[in-house]
C-alpha cells in the first residue's frame, strides 16, 4: 500500500468535502425547521377553529321544511329588500334544485340562504366563486355579486346519490332594471312564473 493520497483527495480534497458536509446539514435543518413550522401554523390553526365556532350557525328542521317558514315552496328565489338587496332562497334535494331556474340582478348585493331536507349538497355557480354545501338541518348563507348580465349553470357538485349527474339548475343574470321590471306586484321572482 502507498502513503499517498490518490489524486484529489487529501488535505484541500478533505476540506472540500467537511464543507460540503457543513452546507448540506446547515440547508437539511432549514428544511426541518420550515416543516416544523408549518406543521405548527397548521396545528395551531386547526385548534383555534375547532374551538372557535362559527358566530351564527342557523337551523333548520328537516323533516318539515317543506310544511313552513323560509324555505317553503312560495318563498323560493328571488325577493327584493326594503335596502334594493336581494335575498336568494334555494333548497336542494335529490335529485333537483328548487327553483330549477333562478332569476337575478346584476350589480346588485344579493344574500344566497340555502338548505337541504334530505343530504348534503354541493351548490356550485360555473364561471363564480360561488361554491357552499346545502347540509340537511343547517342553513348556508354566502354574500354573491354579479357583474354582468349572462347565464350560468348551477350543478350539485356533492355526489348524493345515483340520480346526482342530473342535479342541477339554471342561474339567469338580467340587468339590474329588467330585474326591478320583472319582480314589480311579485314577492318572488324566478325564471319561471
Amino acid at each position: 500500500m502507498s502513503d499517498t493520497a490518490p489524486a484529489g483527495h487529501g488535505a484541500a480534497g478533505h476540506g472540500a468535502e467537511t464543507t460540503a458536509a457543513r452546507v448540506e446539514r446547515r440547508w437539511a435543518s432549514v428544511a426541518i425547521v420550515v416543516v416544523l413550522v408549518l406543521a405548527a401554523m397548521a396545528g395551531f390553526i386547526g385548534i383555534h377553529q375547532a374551538t372557535m365556532p362559527q358566530v351564527q350557525v342557523e337551523t333548520a328542521d328537516p323533516k318539515i321544511l317543506h310544511l313552513g317558514g323560509e324555505f317553503v315552496e312560495t318563498n323560493l328565489g328571488s325577493a327584493t329588500e326594503p335596502d334594493g338587496s336581494v335575498t336568494l332562497r334555494v333548497v336542494g334535494q335529490q335529485y333537483s334544485f328548487t327553483p330549477s331556474c333562478i332569476l337575478l340582478p346584476a350589480e346588485t348585493p344579493i344574500k344566497l340562504r340555502g338548505t337541504s331536507p334530505d343530504v348534503v349538497h354541493g351548490l356550485l355557480i360555473e364561471g363564480t366563486n360561488v361554491n357552499t354545501m346545502l347540509v340537511p338541518g343547517y342553513i348556508s348563507e354566502l354574500p354573491l355579486r354579479f357583474d354582468a348580465p349572462g347565464e350560468h349553470l348551477m350543478p350539485c357538485q356533492e355526489f348524493c346519490s345515483v340520480g346526482h349527474e342530473g342535479m342541477w339548475a339554471r342561474v339567469k343574470v338580467v340587468s339590474r332594471r329588467d330585474f326591478a321590471a320583472m319582480a314589480a306586484g311579485h314577492p318572488r321572482v324566478s325564471c319561471v312564473q
